[in-house]
């Protein structure tokens, strides 16, 4: 997930927000499942039958073996990436451990059993029971027991990272019903939480009696059921994965074809300039391009030329999701949406879009923008109004009339736009005293940028906006600390903007309430960045949970864009609506191009090396 500095920033959120792959694009498409089934849709049936033979976009015939190199930047102080503590290698939650059911990114609202061979929900989905599969086993062979999924629940839902808190809270009661089946009890209305609950990595618990789970850092390597085990590593330099030869899972159709080299290694760079140059001697197997100047500019080096390096360009039908600058709320002035308002303004998008892609990229306009869940321009019609009315007091005008984003003369000095925000700032109580922007008590104005030490991308941009921020009379203090301090202090949300990325999905669900939810705003390491509290917001989340036609849940998720956007919590950059991989010749893949597109679920994980002429 290195989209500027790691690619775990890229993918974290669709993979982290483990709702974020339901479909509210086709709904009610069908009865719910009311027997055992091989998947589970949320309306109708899935789309694979239960005799298929692999992924889509996985060839059920692609060769094993060979040793694949990725790159992280920064370093790493725990192989535990399932607690709040410590600083893992992102790779290791989606290679080393399993859920009961397993997503088809070619199929936008469907799930097939991997560690369950079965589920089965009632038709309001207020339970889900699954049925596992007798040949499921851990790495060390012991089999993988209704009592270990059991406890990976609760233990996950209470002491581990908090993205597995929301499920927890909302489990009524979770309890065996047979040697190897178990029934979930759901306390709220959410037709969604039947698919969610499916996707918790199960752990073993008996690795862990008498040991602190939530402070296990180097010590300890959970033990998993996938196909990857952890080999070796050297602290902050390495880690070392190798393809589990007895992996129980070899022949189930949602694994044929995929998890092909035998070896994966993850080396760590201090920054992304030290990374690039790896990979253009060779050390890596593959990088993954988020700037499009970059792609154009930079990959001319000789491998290329000669051939040794393939450039591959992945489509995506995902929304836009919002890559970005986030603003503090919880702290001033950052709690002034005309401040909010006014930074927005002076980021000059045009200039800097020019300057740093070659103007190749287009601007995101929404949170959704580039899809069919995007809020439309102009005021809101329809159930969009309709379900912003009750709210309209408490929300930006715009909200209702329509928003878009301020656009610049494409000039270095934006005089009109930066002109718009001193009005503001004075609107505010801020004025330009002595040359510095101060407010009635002679206070200056000032605030933190945080940033990541590797982000090289996103210290050029911020080195160009503090021209403008210049000529308003405010100085920020730039702050790049290291990714363990960086991910420390964002969970503390200790800093006023820092960067920002979150992968929305065609489906939108759950997730969104770790992302935008009110209850999540001040909870020591969530991911309401912003500190939002919007019972406006919250309102259009639920209405996307509880939806029974595709209307109302479409509204409500346009309602929903049009608050996060005209709220100016983010300062938006590029859209990255096309994936960009350079890797060596010999990695090669189907030609299938999931509707997701890339990810870690397509690269590396349905590749493979192909050593034929």
């Amino acid at each position: 997930m290195q989209y500027f500095p790691t690619l775990a920033r890229q993918f974290h959120a669709p993979l982290a927000a483990t709702a974020g792959f339901l479909s509210g694009v086709v709904l009610l498409a069908g009865v719910a499942l009311s027997q055992p089934s091989h998947g589970i849709s949320m309306y109708g049936d899935p789309a694979l039958p239960p005799d298929f033979v692999s992924l889509p976009y996985a060839d059920p015939d692609a060769p094993k073996g060979g040793t694949l190199v990725d790159g992280n930047t920064g370093g790493f102080d725990s192989l535990n990436p399932f607690i709040q503590k410590g600083t893992p290698p992102w790779q290791l939650r989606f290679l080393t451990h399993e859920s009961l059911l397993i997503r088809n990114y070619d199929e936008p609202f469907a799930l097939y059993g991997l560690l369950a061979e079965s589920v089965e929900t009632d038709p309001d989905r207020k339970w889900v029971e699954f049925t596992l599969r007798p040949e499921a086993r851990f790495s060390d062979g012991s089999p993988v027991t209704v009592e270990d999924v059991i406890w990976s629940y609760e233990t996950l839902g209470t002491i581990g990272n908090p993205r597995y808190l929301g499920l927890w809270q909302q489990i009524d009661s979770i309890a065996q019903t047979g040697p190897r089946s178990l029934r979930i009890t759901f306390n709220a209305d959410n037709r969604e939480l039947a698919l969610i609950a499916g996707l918790r990595p199960i752990l073993k618990k008996a690795q862990w009696e008498g040991k602190d789970f939530s402070d296990s850092g180097l010590t300890e390597v959970p033990i998993g059921s996938a196909p990857y085990v952890v080999d070796s590593f050297t602290a902050g330099r390495n880690v070392v994965l190798k393809r589990d030869p007895d992996y129980w899972g070899n022949d189930l159709p949602v694994r044929r074809g995929t998890n092909n080299a035998d070896t994966y290694r993850i080396e760590f760079y201090g920054d992304q300039n030290v990374l690039f140059e790896a990979f253009k001697a060779g050390e890596l197997s593959y990088l993954r391009e988020f700037n499009a100047e970059n792609w154009a500019r930079d990959y001319d080096f000789p491998a290329v030329a000669r051939g040794d390096i393939v450039k591959t360009e992945i489509p995506s039908q995902r929304p836009s999701g919002m890559t970005g600058f986030v603003m503090n709320t919880r702290q001033p002035p950052f709690d002034d949406m005309r401040v909010r308002d006014a930074l927005l303004s002076a980021f000059n998008f045009e200039y800097i879009n020019e300057t740093i892609t070659g103007g190749r990229q287009p601007r995101i306009s929404s949170y959704f923008s580039g899809s069919q869940l995007a809020m439309q321009p102009g005021p809101a019609e329809g159930r969009v109004a309709e379900m912003l009315a009750p709210f309209a007091d408490s929300l930006p005008p715009e909200a209702m009339t329509g928003y878009a984003l301020p656009a610049g003369d494409g000039s270095a000095r934006n005089r009109r736009n930066v002109g718009h925000a001193a009005d503001l700032l004075a609107e505010a109580g801020w004025t330009v005293q002595d040359n510095v922007l101060k407010n009635v008590q002679g206070q200056p104005f000032t605030f933190e940028i945080l940033l990541s030490q590797g982000n090289r991308q996103d210290q050029s941009i911020i080195d160009i906006y503090l021209n403008a921020l210049a000529r308003l009379g405010i100085t920020p203090v730039v702050t790049a600390v290291d990714n363990a301090q960086y991910e420390l202090r964002v969970a503390d949300f200790d800093f006023g903007m820092t960067s920002f990325r979150r992968q929305l999905s065609l489906s939108p669900g759950n997730e969104q309430k770790l992302y935008w939810g009110s209850a999540q705003a001040d909870q020591p390491g969530s991911r309401n960045l912003m500190g939002l509290k919007s019972p406006a917001a919250d309102a259009m989340i639920d209405t996307m949970l509880q939806a029974r036609s595709s209307e109302d849940f479409i509204a409500a998720t346009r309602a929903l864009d049009r608050i996060l956007t005209s709220g100016r919590y983010v300062i938006p950059l590029f859209s990255y609506d096309v994936g960009r991989i350079a890797h060596v010749r010999d990695l090669t893949w189907s030609g299938k191009v999931p509707i997701y597109g890339d990810g870690v679920y397509f690269m590396p994980e349905t590749w493979w090396f192909d050593d034929s002429p």
